[in-house]
């Protein structure tokens, strides 16, 4: 018994000794870095500092909006102006482009529709009155009904059956040509729009001036001249 409270004595003395001296290094860290400056402060090795909820929500409000410019792709522009006209412009947003795109792609397929549309007729017209059947009479239905087809010469109707067949198919033919080309230059516009983006174009404007010597090859001497330099 006497061991045992022996052995606590010495522990709980061993104990007060170890906190006396970790109360002393903690005085003298604390006196050290104190005569460096007031505006150095020393947490206890106890404190964990925690970021509260008011904290984080003022962190989250002091974050500034930055301006994400558009930089559209030019491959990505063509590849959607191939799938349908108007797509590449609306990829690139100039939207004021799109009726203007879709307005000449309708215009044309109407224009060929019904220039073919009066091929076909013209072309089964000149085909009855070249044929020698004369149970097919098509071209007497460009004529007001009653007309008597003895009293018409047909020597001059084959002629102009045959000059409105090749006007309309020419017709049609350059709509169809017109139509490929605007889907192709809807292409380009997409591209070029879409690359001339990647540019910063700055509207000051700056003229510098100065005077040169210009080589001149009919005399030994060279000619004095002035340089422009426009900066844009």
């Amino acid at each position: 018994m006497l061991a045992l409270l022996a052995g606590m004595t010495v522990m709980s003395a061993q104990e007060q000794a170890d906190t006396a001296t970790a109360v002393a290094q903690r005085e003298l860290v604390r006196d050290t870095f104190s005569t460096a400056g007031d505006s150095l402060t020393i947490l206890a090795s106890d404190t964990i500092p925690v970021a509260t909820p008011y904290d984080r929500f003022a962190t989250f409000n002091s974050w500034e909006e930055r301006d994400v410019q558009f930089n559209p792709s030019p491959t990505r522009a063509v590849w959607m102006s191939a799938l349908f006209p108007g797509l590449g412009q609306i990829y690139n947003r100039r939207y004021w482009k799109l009726p203007i795109v879709v307005g000449a792609y309708l215009g044309l397929g109407y224009a060929t529709s019904w220039n073919n549309g009066m091929l076909n007729d013209y072309q089964r017209a000149y085909r009855d009155i070249m044929d020698s059947d004369p149970s097919t009479k098509s071209y007497m239905d460009f004529f007001p009904p009653g007309t008597d087809e003895a009293s018409i010469d047909r020597s001059w109707l084959t002629r102009l059956l045959q000059s409105r067949k090749n006007f309309y198919r020419r017709n049609r033919d350059l709509c169809i040509i017109c139509m490929v080309g605007v889907y192709f230059l809807a292409m380009v516009d997409a591209y070029v729009d879409a690359s001339l983006s990647h540019f910063d174009i700055s509207p000051d404007l700056s003229v510098d001036i100065s005077p040169s010597l210009i080589p001149d090859s009919r005399n030994k001497l060279p000619g004095i001249g002035l340089t422009w330099a426009f900066n844009f």
